[in-house]
C-alpha cells in the first residue's frame, strides 16, 4: 500500500495539508449553507403569500371608480387585503402611489437574484476546480475506500451552483413581471375595470418565487446529504495526518529501538 504524504523538507504543505484544511473548514462552511437558504426561502415565501392573496382579491372585487371624495392617506377599501397587510405591510392608501413595500419587494428580489447568481457562479467555477483536484487523489491508496465521499460532495456542491443560478433566474423575472404593471391605486382601478390582467402578472409572479424556494429546500437537503460524506472524509484525513506527524522525517532519525 502507497504510504500517506509526509510534510515536505523546505516546509511547505503537502498534499494531505490541503485535504485537511478543505475537510476543517469547508465542512464547516457548508454548514452555514444548510440553513442560510431556508431563511431566505421564508422571507420569498411571505412575499408570494402576498402576491397571491392580492391576486386573490383582485379576481373578485368591484373596484370603486373616481373616488376623489376619499380622504388622502386612507386606506382603499376595495384594494386592500388583510393578508397582504399582515404578511408583508402593504397597505394601498388613497390619494397616493404604489405602496412602498412592494417597491422594495421588487428591490430585494433584484438584490436576491443577483446574489444567488454571483455564488451560484463562484461555486460552479469552485467545483469543476476541485473535480480535477480530487482526480488528482486517485493513486493515494489510503483514501481509496473515501473517494466516493469525496467526489460526492462535489457534486451535490455542483448540483447546489446550478439551482443557485436558477434560483437567481427566477428572482429577477420575477421581479420584472412585478414591475411590468402598474400597482398604484389609480393604475390598479384603470386595469380592474377593463381586462383585470394586473392578477394574473401576479400569480406568475409567485409562481416563480415558490419554484425558487422549492430550489432553495433543495439546495439545502444537497447539503445535509453531503454530511455523512464530510465526516467520512475528515475522518480520513486526519488519520492520515497523525499517521504522518508520528513518521519520522527525512531529517529526523527514529529513536533506537529497545533492546528488552
Amino acid at each position: 500500500m502507497e504510504e500517506a504524504p509526509t510534510p515536505r523538507e523546505d516546509g511547505s504543505a503537502s498534499p494531505m495539508d490541503a485535504i485537511l484544511n478543505l475537510a476543517r473548514y469547508h465542512r464547516e462552511h457548508e454548514k452555514y449553507y444548510s440553513v442560510a437558504p431556508l431563511r431566505d426561502a421564508e422571507v420569498l415565501a411571505r412575499a408570494s403569500l402576498t402576491l397571491k392573496a392580492l391576486a386573490d382579491r383582485w379576481s373578485r372585487i368591484e373596484v370603486h371608480l373616481g373616488n376623489r371624495s376619499a380622504v388622502p392617506h386612507t386606506g382603499c377599501e376595495d384594494l386592500n387585503d388583510q393578508t397582504a397587510i399582515e404578511t408583508l405591510g402593504v397597505l394601498f392608501m388613497e390619494g397616493m402611489g404604489e405602496p412602498a413595500e412592494l417597491v422594495r419587494l421588487r428591490a430585494d428580489l433584484r438584490t436576491r437574484g443577483a446574489g444567488a447568481e454571483q455564488t451560484g457562479a463562484w461555486l460552479r467555477n469552485a467545483m469543476a476546480s476541485s473535480w480535477k483536484s480530487a482526480g488528482a487523489l486517485l493513486g493515494m491508496r489510503p483514501l481509496a475506500d473515501v473517494l466516493g465521499d469525496r467526489h460526492r460532495i462535489i457534486a451535490n456542491n455542483r448540483l447546489a451552483a446550478e439551482m443557485s443560478c436558477l434560483v437567481a433566474a427566477l428572482l429577477l423575472r420575477a421581479a420584472e413581471i412585478l414591475e411590468t404593471v402598474d400597482l398604484s391605486p389609480n393604475g390598479l382601478r384603470a386595469d380592474l375595470s377593463t381586462d383585470r390582467s394586473v392578477p394574473g402578472y401576479l400569480y406568475s409572479a409567485a409562481a416563480l418565487l415558490d419554484r425558487a424556494i422549492d430550489l432553495s429546500a433543495i439546495s439545502t437537503a444537497l447539503t445535509r446529504d453531503s454530511e455523512p460524506a464530510w465526516r467520512a472524509w475528515s475522518q480520513r484525513a486526519e488519520e492520515i495526518h497523525q499517521s504522518s506527524a508520528a513518521r519520522p522525517t527525512h531529517s529526523q532519525k527514529a529513536p533506537p529501538e529497545s533492546s528488552d
